[in-house]
C-alpha cells in the first residue's frame, strides 16, 4: 500500500497510536470490569469511562488540528496539552 499522500510524521503516528492502545486499553478494562463506573462531574450529567474517553479524544482532536492550524507541524507540545487535558477530563467529568 501506498502511503505516500498522507504526512506520516513521528508525532502524527505517536498520535494514532495512543488512540488505538488506549481504545485497546479501555475495551479491556471494560471486560474486566464492567459497568463504566458512572458519575456526575463539572458537567451535571452521568458519565461513564467511556464516555470520559470519548470527550477526551474529540478534544485531544481539536487541540492538534488547533495546534496545526497556529502553531504549525511540531506536534510534541499538542501531544503533551492532549494528556492533561484528558488527565482533566478523567478527573473532573
Amino acid at each position: 500500500m501506498d502511503f505516500s499522500w498522507m504526512a506520516w510524521t513521528l508525532p502524527t503516528a505517536l498520535f494514532f497510536l495512543t488512540i488505538l492502545s488506549l481504545l485497546i486499553g479501555m475495551g479491556i478494562w471494560e471486560y474486566v470490569s464492567p459497568g463504566g463506573n458512572p458519575r456526575v462531574g463539572i458537567l451535571r450529567f452521568e458519565t461513564t469511562r467511556g464516555d470520559r474517553l470519548f470527550v477526551s479524544l474529540l478534544g485531544s482532536a481539536f487541540i492538534h488540528l488547533a495546534w496545526l492550524g497556529l502553531g504549525g507541524p511540531d506536534l510534541w507540545w499538542a501531544l503533551a496539552l492532549s494528556v492533561v487535558y484528558a488527565v482533566g477530563v478523567f478527573k473532573l467529568v
